[in-house]
């Protein structure tokens, strides 16, 4: 499993687990798939923010 710190790694229509901004204390996950990439740079430390095609935001955790 690939982490989600790499644009690289991360494709639009890909199944990935994402942290939303309010469960980052719990770590609660939500699985779904890529709409759009938010991040604009190459990596960032706490993982790639993406719009999954629920219209959820949030920080890349897994790639599945």
């Amino acid at each position: 499993m690939q982490d989600g710190k790499n644009r690289n790694n991360i494709r639009v229509g890909q199944v990935v687990e994402i942290v939303q901004k309010q469960d980052q204390r719990s770590g609660e996950l939500t699985e779904g798939v890529v709409k759009r990439i938010l991040t604009n740079s190459s990596n960032h430390p706490h993982g790639i923010k993406v719009q999954l095609e629920t219209g959820e935001i949030g920080r890349v955790k897994n790639i599945i």
